[in-house]
């Protein structure tokens, strides 16, 4: 059952059918004895390293997840700071700000409320994936003698950093003596408090700045949408508020706020990709000559913007485990996600939706444009969006994918496959392995929207039966 309920990324389940209170005691045994024994052999012996951060969302379950995982850690010897409700881009702050072994979240990001899960990281905010830990956090966890108790020596400490965080969060803010009016959807999720702790309710807290608050309720545990701001219906309600009040921006948090998507002046969604294009220019503008991360699934309009910009493009596999390991081994200085996570080098390589609303605010603000005109030119390709399909035969399907085009475009296996054929055909795709589920998610662009259809309808047939959801 315990490893039913590892992912790639984190850990998460239905709670408390699949993920249970006892399966957060096991995890907080297995996390204590990998965090601790990773900061050892880093060759840290201070008193922090001794120190794991714990923080909670909102979720109905989580006190009591947060209560056993702490029993855990303490069980197997390390001592924890527990910082109450946080978003999970806080624990990334805090695990930097206090010099600790690293940390764990108890969240189901954007997954609905009866699911629950855990985030951990190491030192420096390391992410802790299937392959840079997970693994081994599970199978200490599956081993774990059940007569541990708390050893001797071991203490829980409240620590309250919320003025640390919005100091922080608040250096990537820059309105120029400009106002702005925008509206915040934060999903009934941890936005909700997280916004006006940073911003100020209603953005009180920062002159020139008017926030309309949408679904920042969060202890009701009662939803007005999926927590999810990739799923196009979740923002109707958002886009609505934007046209009826005339405001500048609309941005939409997902369920732990470490993910921000953007809504033009004029209701109108604005893709991911091209916000990291748009943005990518920003950075390049303060940082000459920097490098810029982008996930491989993103429109060839960021490379382009990036060399336009005189930075350096490096493209990376989707998941944050790789974007952050990406961007501190490139030294960029800034990454962006198809996913809506936003990566700041200022940031500790990691990713934060506060910051992401700061940036996106300021770039805003520096600009004589609306959102909308900065976007438009942007939007030079015809993209798919992501197109899942469902089929149990993944590999074979890929190979035949692959015999199919090889003829026709350079292809790589950085994650999934890629096949491009932009320069010679107008057309690339991207074609990658749900971790989770049979099934197969496509991506495709073109330089025309009928290139584009030819080639979706062309390999749909190979990836199975489409599913629209």
């Amino acid at each position: 059952m315990l490893g039913r309920v590892f992912k790639a990324y984190d850990i998460r389940g239905v709670y408390p059918d699949l993920l249970t209170d006892r399966m957060a005691w096991q995890i907080g045994c297995g996390t204590a004895r990998y965090l601790l024994e990773e900061a050892e052999s880093d060759g840290e012996t201070t008193p922090m390293m001794r120190n794991v951060l714990v923080g909670h969302d909102m979720r109905v379950s989580s006190p009591k997840l947060n209560e056993e995982l702490i029993r855990g850690l303490n069980s197997l010897g390390a001592s924890v700071i527990d910082l109450g409700m946080i978003d999970t881009p806080m624990m990334y702050f805090a695990i930097n700000y206090l010099d600790c072994a690293g940390g764990v979240v108890v969240t189901a990001s954007h997954n609905p409320p009866q699911y629950n899960g855990f985030k951990i990281s190491k030192r420096k905010a390391k992410p802790v994936g299937e392959t840079t830990g997970l693994s081994v956090v599970r199978k200490h966890a599956a081993m774990v003698d059940k007569n541990a108790v708390p050893l001797e020596g071991t203490s829980i400490d409240q620590r309250d950093l919320w003025d640390a965080y919005r100091k922080h969060v608040l250096k990537f803010l820059d309105l120029g003596g400009k106002s702005l009016k925008i509206v915040v959807d934060a999903s009934n999720g941890m936005a909700g408090t997280m916004c006006p702790k940073i911003f100020g309710t209603n953005g009180d807290g920062i002159d020139g700045l008017e926030i309309i608050e949408m679904n920042f309720e969060n202890t009701k545990h009662e939803y007005a949408h999926e927590p999810n701001p990739l799923v196009a219906s979740n923002l109707a309600g958002l886009q609505e508020a934007v046209i009826a009040n005339k405001a500048d921006l609309g941005l939409c948090f997902d369920g732990d706020a470490d993910r921000c998507v953007a809504v033009d002046e004029q209701g109108k969604i604005v893709p991911c990709d091209l916000m990291t294009a748009l943005l990518a220019g920003f950075f390049l503008e303060k940082h000459p000559g920097s490098a810029v991360i982008y996930d491989l699934r993103s429109t060839k309009a960021v490379k382009e913007e990036i060399e336009k910009h005189g930075g350096t493009a490096h493209r990376g596999r989707v998941g944050h485990v790789f974007m952050k390991h990406l961007l501190a081994e490139k030294k960029a200085i800034f990454g962006g996600e198809l996913s809506g996570h936003f990566y700041f080098r200022k940031n500790f390589n990691a990713d934060s939706g506060a910051i992401a609303m700061a940036t996106f605010l300021s770039v805003l603000a520096a600009s004589k444009k609306p959102m909308s005109a900065m976007i438009k030119p942007l939007a030079r390709y015809f993209q798919s969006s992501e197109i899942n399909f469902e089929i149990e035969e993944k590999d074979e399907a890929l190979e035949q994918v692959m015999e199919e085009f090889a003829e026709r475009g350079e292809i790589d296996e950085l994650d999934g496959i890629t096949i491009d054929a932009f320069e010679e055909l107008g057309w690339w795709m991207n074609i990658r392995k749900s971790n989770t589920e049979p099934l197969l998610r496509l991506n495709a662009e073109a330089k025309d929207a009928e290139t584009l259809e030819a080639l979706i309808a062309e390999v749909s047939p190979m990836l199975g039966t489409r599913v629209d959801h």
